[in-house]
């Protein structure tokens, strides 16, 4: 009797979903603290998102009879940084629009003073003053956000699924094959 899998994606909705509330508590508690969001504090966003793309795999795991392949891990994932990306790209558009919209002005000013101080020219100053114009507008700051957090879930689950990945045995398969209950 062959058993049904888990949903992959319902696991790793929620797991996004819990990460994304500890990512806003996070960059609202940042906020009421004044810590520069543009400085290295801004990593501790990574911590969660590593955390809780493992106990979505394990959750799988569990719920798979307590096997899970590298390429489910994978998946799993996958599936995880996508939603925790739009989920992240919704919030982060919101931020920067309308909570904390100086942010991007000091992102964009820390920028235009590193132009300088590498020696760049009038056109070349105007043309990469564009550039970062373009790329720290909202719309497309959240895309990019979106597409950091998708990339570098990927990357961590190419590890993690290594980690926590599970094969069942010949012994395991045979159980399953004989046994209806399991």
């Amino acid at each position: 009797m062959e058993t049904s899998k888990p949903g992959q994606a319902g696991i790793a909705l929620k797991w996004a979903v819990i990460c994304e509330i500890i990512s806003i508590l996070i960059t609202v508690a940042f906020q009421a603290l004044k810590v520069d969001q543009n400085g290295p504090a801004k990593y501790i966003n990574y911590i969660p998102l590593i955390i809780f793309l493992v106990l979505a795999q394990l959750e799988y795991r569990k719920q798979n009879g307590g096997f899970m392949r590298y390429g489910e891990g994978f998946v799993e994932g996958l599936l995880y940084g996508i939603f925790t990306g739009i989920l992240g790209a919704i919030f982060l558009y919101i931020y920067v629009s309308y909570i904390n919209p100086g942010l991007l002005d000091q992102a964009f000013a820390a920028a235009h003073q590193a132009s300088i101080d590498r020696g760049a020219t009038g056109d070349q100053l105007d043309q990469a003053d564009h550039i970062t114009k373009i790329i720290l507008s909202p719309p497309v700051f959240a895309v990019l956000g979106l597409l950091a957090t998708v990339i570098f879930a990927i990357i961590i689950a190419l590890i993690t699924s290594a980690i926590t990945k599970r094969e069942p045995t010949l012994a395991d398969i045979e159980r399953q094959q004989n046994d209806p209950a399991v």
